[in-house]
């Protein structure tokens, strides 16, 4: 699993412009600013990093989306804060059936996308906190069981 990246870019300030608005329906935001950088990324985990200095070559960097209508969202944000369409939201169901996926080329010609992996209408999850609560709720039946098993013996 990718902790997190960084694309090298040619203009940060106008790059963080542009990542500010395009991953903003994705629920992305700045997190930290440094001299030549900035990193992005949800409540408070900076995750995407932008550098200012010369791109060795472009890159591909797909962002996950947890509904369809997110994708739609970054599609027309990156578009209006810029960047060059390079595949609407739509169906790719040469990846799979539920692949809903929006292609832009940012200001650096970088492809990059938002995509959302569930059904029309569903919306993914947080992640649940209940396993830690079975682990706790657990321990005292766990006690308990052991108190039995020894005034048996």
């Amino acid at each position: 699993m990718i902790d997190h990246l960084t694309l090298t870019v040619r203009d940060i300030q106008r790059s963080k412009a542009f990542y500010a608005a395009a991953l903003e329906p994705l629920g992305y935001g700045v997190q930290m600013t440094f001299e030549g950088m900035c990193a992005f990324g949800p409540k408070g985990k900076p995750v995407f990093w932008l550098k200012q200095g010369e791109p060795a070559a472009a890159m591909h960097l797909a962002f996950a989306a947890g509904r369809r209508s997110d994708v739609s969202g970054f599609h027309a944000a990156a578009l209006a804060a810029g960047a060059q369409d390079n595949g609407a939201p739509g169906i790719r169901e040469h990846y799979h059936p539920n692949y809903y996926g929006a292609f832009v080329l940012d200001l650096d010609g970088n492809n990059v996308e938002a995509v959302c992996h569930m059904p029309e209408g569903a919306a993914k999850r947080a992640p649940r906190k209940r396993a830690a609560r079975k682990v706790a709720a657990k321990r005292p039946v766990r006690k308990a069981a052991a108190k039995k098993r020894a005034k048996k013996r």
